[in-house]
């Protein structure tokens, strides 16, 4: 096979989830732009924003790969398993990992913006935010990482070329939708 033909084949194989990632990002920027009252009710929210989506990519994309390089390497079968202990402890790191870093990124934000002399919510009110947030989206992204990964093994495609647009679109996605359902649910915002 000449380089041409891996070319072909690598843009074959990922062009469709590029493209499903590019009109996700554009969905999860609508709701975002609809979420103006949301924005200005708690302060400092805008701010989380970036901080609580890049890390459903690198938490989730991380769990992608794992499982990817689990299933080349033989370890892994490309079914879900409630008694696969390697699948257990990879869902479970991920989440743990999830959660801590949207704590993390509430408390930095938070301290920022206080540092900066600027308006904010109370402490406890973002990270209660960002760890709704964290949760929800953690759920859908484990779910989507999961089938994702296994169906397309099953089905001969290779999942490290699936993982990152997948995680990077369903990540954009329920991360908005969950921050919003997180503040309706947190400060009471409708």
């Amino acid at each position: 096979m000449g380089v041409r033909d891996v070319a072909r084949n690598a843009y074959e194989e990922a062009l469709p989830a590029l493209l499903a990632s590019a009109v996700g990002g554009l969905f999860a920027g609508a709701v975002l732009g609809g979420m103006q009252a949301e924005l200005k009710a708690v302060e400092g929210l805008l701010v989380l924003v970036p901080a609580l989506l890049a890390t459903r990519g690198n938490v989730y994309g991380s769990l992608g790969a794992r499982l990817a390089s689990g299933l080349h390497q033989g370890i892994v079968e490309p079914y879900f398993d409630v008694d696969d202990e390697r699948l257990r402890a990879a869902v479970a790191a991920a989440m743990a990992n999830g959660l801590l870093a949207c704590v993390f990124a509430a408390v930095v934000a938070y301290l920022v913006l206080l540092g900066l002399g600027r308006a904010t919510a109370p402490l406890p009110v973002l990270v209660a935010i960002a760890l709704v947030t964290g949760l929800l989206s953690g759920v859908v992204l484990t779910v989507a990482v999961v089938l994702v990964v296994f169906v397309g093994f099953r089905n001969g495609q290779n999942p490290d070329a699936l993982v990152g647009p997948i995680v990077t679109t369903t990540g954009d996605v329920f991360g908005m939708l969950s921050l919003l359902a997180a503040v309706w649910i947190v400060a009471g915002v409708l």
